[in-house]
C-alpha cells in the first residue's frame, strides 16, 4: 500500500511539474514573439495609465502618493505599505505592459516588417520617439523623477566612455572623474562667461537668448578640455606596459581635483554656480542617444576591431601591422571626450559644480557600473548604469546601509559572473528593431 501511495504521489508531482513547464513554455513562447515596437507601445500605455489614473489608484491602495521609483522608496521607508506599493507596480506597470505587448504583437510585427521597406533610420527614429515619449510622461509625475532620469542618462554616457578603455582596450583607467571635472568646468565657464550674469565673471558677453543654441558648442568645448587632459596621460603612460596607466591616471585625478580647488577664478573649493538651465530632458536624452550611436559605431568599426586585437595580444597586433600606440591613444582621447561631455551635462543639470564631486566616490560608482553591467558591451554599459543608478536612489532611505548592500551585490556578481551581467555582446540595432518570429509561426 505504501509503495502504491508513493508511486501515486510521484506521478502527481510529475504531472504538476509538467503542467508548470507547459504553462511557462506557453507564456515564454507568447512573449517571445513580441517585437521591441510592441514592448515600447506597452510601456507607453502603462505610463499614460499612471498619468491619468495613478492618483485614483493610490487612494484605493492607501498609499500617501504616487511612488516615485516603482515603490522601492515607499517600501523601505514604510514596510507596512509594501502590499500597496507592490499592488501599484503590478496594476500600473507589469500587467498593462505584459497585456498590451502581447495583444499588440501581431500588428506591431506587421508594422516592424513594413518599416523594413524604408531606410533603417526611419524605424530607429520611431523607436526612439516612443521611448522618449514614455520617459517624458513617466518623469512628469515629479521633479525628482526628472532629475533621476537625467542623472541616469548622464551615467550611461560616462559608463560607455569608460568601457571603451577598461573593456574594449583592456587597460585599467582611474581618470574618468578627472575628465568629467574638466568637461564640467570647461562647459560651465563657457556658458557662464558668455550667457549668464555671475558675481565672478560679471555680465554676459553675448545675448542670453543665444545660449540654448550655443550649448552644444559648450559641451564640445568641455569634451575637448577633457581630451587634452587625456593627452597629458596618454603620452607618458602608453610608452609603458602593465599597470602604469592605472597609477598615472589615479595621480591625474588627484592633480585635477587639487588644481580646481586652488583656482579661485572658478570658485575654488566653494564650487561654481550660475550655470544656465540648458540641460533639459530632451537635450540630455539626445546627447545620450548620440553617444550610444557613435560609440557603438566606433567599437564595431575596423578601428574597434584593432582595439580588441590590442586588448587580446598587443605584441601579436603589433606584428600584424596594427599601430598599437596610436590605436590606444585615439581610443583614450575618444573616451575622455565623452566623459567631458557627460561632465558638462552634469554641471548644467545641477546648475552647480564642486571639485569634491569628482573624487574617489565618483570613481568607485563609475567603475562599479562598468564591471556590473559587463565589459566590452554597449548593452552592458547601459544595463550597469541604469540598474546601479536606480538602485542607488531606491536604497537612499537606508543611508549608510546602502553602501553595504551595493558592494555586497557587486561582490556576488564578481564571484558568479566575473565579466559582468552582459559582457562581450554586440549591440546590433538592426537585429533589435526587426520583427520577431514566434516558435512554429512565421511573421
Amino acid at each position: 500500500m505504501d509503495s502504491k501511495r508513493t508511486l501515486t504521489m510521484i506521478e502527481k508531482d510529475g504531472n504538476l511539474t509538467k503542467k508548470k513547464k507547459f504553462f511557462k513554455g506557453k507564456i515564454f513562447d507568447s512573449m517571445s514573439g513580441v517585437p521591441l515596437l510592441g514592448w515600447l507601445f506597452g510601456i507607453l500605455i502603462a505610463v499614460l495609465l499612471e498619468h491619468f489614473a495613478g492618483d485614483l489608484l493610490v487612494g484605493v491602495l492607501g498609499l500617501p502618493k504616487i511612488p516615485v521609483l516603482f515603490g522601492f522608496v515607499i517600501m523601505l521607508k514604510k514596510p507596512l505599505m509594501i502590499p500597496g506599493a507592490m499592488g501599484y507596480v503590478l496594476l500600473i506597470y507589469i500587467l498593462p505592459i505584459s497585456i498590451v505587448a502581447r495583444l499588440s504583437s501581431e500588428p506591431a510585427n506587421r508594422v516592424a516588417e513594413k518599416l523594413l521597406d524604408y531606410p533603417m533610420f526611419v524605424s530607429v527614429l520611431i523607436h526612439i520617439a516612443l521611448l522618449y515619449a514614455s520617459l517624458y510622461i513617466w518623469s512628469e509625475i515629479s521633479a525628482y523623477r526628472v532629475l533621476t532620469l537625467k542623472l541616469t542618462l548622464i551615467a550611461i554616457i560616462l559608463t560607455l566612455s569608460l568601457n571603451v578603455v577598461n573593456g574594449y582596450m583592456g587597460e585599467f583607467s582611474c581618470s574618468h572623474p578627472g575628465f568629467m571635472a574638466l568637461g564640467a568646468y570647461g562647459a560651465s565657464v563657457f556658458t557662464v562667461l558668455f550667457f549668464a550674469n555671475d558675481k565672478i565673471f560679471g555680465h554676459p558677453l553675448l545675448s542670453p537668448g543665444l545660449g540654448p543654441f550655443m550649448f552644444p558648442i559648450a559641451l564640445i568645448v568641455g569634451g575637448i578640455f577633457a581630451a587634452l587632459g587625456a593627452l597629458v596621460i596618454a603620452i607618458p603612460s602608453f610608452r609603458t606596459r602593465g599597470d602604469y596607466l592605472a597609477i598615472i591616471s589615479l595621480a591625474f585625478l588627484f592633480i585635477v581635483k587639487s588644481m580646481i580647488e586652488n583656482l579661485e577664478v572658478v570658485g575654488g573649493p566653494r564650487g561654481l554656480s550660475s550655470q544656465p538651465d540648458y540641460a533639459g530632458l530632451p537635450t540630455v536624452f539626445m546627447w545620450t542617444v548620440a553617444c550610444i550611436w557613435i560609440t557603438n559605431n566606433f567599437v564595431r568599426s575596423t578601428f574597434g576591431k584593432a582595439l580588441n586585437a590590442v586588448r587580446d595580444d598587443e605584441m601579436a597586433a603589433d606584428a600584424m601591422s596594427v599601430n598599437t600606440r596610436r590605436t590606444k591613444m585615439v581610443a583614450f582621447l575618444f573616451a575622455a571626450f565623452w566623459a567631458g561631455v557627460a561632465g558638462g551635462l552634469f554641471a548644467h543639470v545641477l546648475r552647480y559644480v564642486n571639485p569634491g564631486t569628482f573624487g574617489l566616490q565618483k570613481l568607485a560608482e563609475v567603475l562599479a557600473m562598468v564591471y556590473f553591467g559587463g565589459l566590452n558591451s554597449v548593452y552592458g554599459s547601459i544595463v550597469g548604469a541604469v540598474s546601479l543608478s536606480l538602485l542607488g536612489e531606491a536604497l537612499r532611505p537606508l543611508e549608510i546601509f546602502k553602501w553595504i548592500i551595493i558592494p555586497l551585490l557587486l561582490i556576488l556578481v564578481m564571484i558568479y559572473r566575473p565579466t559582468g551581467l552582459i559582457a562581450f555582446k554586440e549591440f546590433n540595432v538592426e537585429k533589435l528593431i526587426k520583427p520577431k518570429q514566434r516558435p512554429g509561426k512565421e511573421v
